[in-house]
């Protein structure tokens, strides 16, 4: 499917480690890994935000037989060094520690949050806010924080994020007046809890939210069952956007008749549209180790949105090789666009993706296509 825009607005070369909230810190040399996934907002002064993951990586985990990862502490920026004979390093993005009974990770990069404002259509970046950074503050973070959602709700923006430590992988809530200015609420949703996603507005008073529980472990469907056993997208309410419970119903489920959506996950911010909620979600085909990551889309239900009203099986979005053929360079995986961010531009939405797990794209998607 083609868009009339449909471009890369951020790449990792735009990105000034300068102002790092690690510069200085760590004695080796970083750089920018990717600057992708985008929560996507308007501003008060009508233009758009992206939240940005800024992935900060050592150029050279590897050193003298050890393999090092960066750690956030009180007093600052840290390396650690594990024995490469524990370690399986694979992807370039993590290596993996044998000797457990369990699968025990750690990250070759640490991941901020750079707020970058566009122009009101979104093709243009107006500036970057790197004063605005938002970055780990405590133990439950010393990983990092990644994928960034923002949704407005009344007067308030929220913004949930995935903090990462080996105490939990939890989901932690900032909220801000202005979309600029964020102050830090709490953890509000226990370990491997991703993608929480806010919708942009209450119902019968109360916040909804999606969110994706992860798992080693899944309990099988019956036989003939549409529906496939693994990774879905729950739901959950609460009073006042920090006490969360889980909905009885079931939200979005993988379907047994595609490998497309093996496994899936939450995209954009659910808002309301005359047919009900519009979602933005990816599902992931299997391939090699990172998959195949394509954007789909659902409507759901005014008031239950456990109630699904029309699913599009087809893509929405799906890798454009075209857009990041300059920065072949910098690739390190492929088959990847993860959708983060919705914003409502009269016609058409602006759709803000991370291409690659590398930059950030922009989408003017029609809003005939949802129709």
């Amino acid at each position: 499917m083609s868009f009339p825009v449909d471009k890369l607005v951020l790449v990792p070369d735009d990105i000034d480690l300068s102002r790092s909230p690690l510069a200085g810190q760590l004695g080796v040399e970083t750089y920018c890994l990717g600057a992708f996934n985008p929560a996507l907002t308007r501003l008060p002064n009508g233009n758009l935000l992206m939240m940005v993951r800024v992935a900060e990586a050592l150029r050279h985990p590897i050193v003298d037989g050890k393999v090092h990862n960066i750690r956030w502490t009180e007093d600052g920026y840290v390396l650690d060094a594990w024995p490469l004979e524990l370690a399986n390093t694979a992807d370039p993005r993590k290596f993996v520690l044998h000797g457990g009974g369990w699968k025990i990770m750690a990250l070759t990069s640490l991941s901020w949050l750079l707020p970058v404002e566009l122009s009101a259509d979104g093709c243009e970046v107006v500036m970057h806010h790197y004063d605005k950074v938002v970055a780990p503050h405590a133990s439950f973070q010393m990983y990092g924080l990644e994928d960034a959602r923002i949704s407005k709700v009344d007067d308030r923006w929220l913004m949930t994020t995935c903090s990462v430590s080996p105490e939990r992988h939890s989901t932690t809530l900032y909220s801000s007046q202005n979309a600029l200015d964020w102050v830090f609420e709490d953890i509000v949703l226990d370990h491997q809890n991703k993608d929480m996603l806010i919708f942009e507005g209450r119902i019968a008073g109360q916040y909804w939210a999606q969110t994706r529980p992860l798992g080693d472990l899944y309990f099988a469907y019956p036989p003939g069952s549409e529906w496939r056993a693994g990774p879905s997208i729950n739901l959950a309410t609460s009073p006042d956007a920090l006490h969360w419970k889980p909905h009885r119903g079931p939200g979005i489920r993988p379907h047994s008749a595609t490998v497309a959506t093996a496994r899936m996950g939450g995209g954009t911010p659910p808002i309301l549209t005359d047919r009900g909620w519009l979602t933005l979600w990816h599902g992931v085909e299997p391939k090699e180790i990172v998959g195949i990551y394509r954007t789909y889309w659902s409507v759901l239900d005014q008031d239950d949105p456990s109630m699904t009203v029309v699913t599009q099986h087809q893509p929405l979005l799906e890798a454009a090789p075209e857009l990041t053929r300059h920065l072949e360079h910098q690739m390190y995986v492929r088959d990847v666009v993860f959708t983060t961010g919705i914003a409502d531009a009269g016609d058409h939405y602006v759709v803000a993706s991370g291409e690659a797990d590398l930059a950030c794209r922009i989408t003017h998607v029609p809003k005939t296509v949802f129709e």
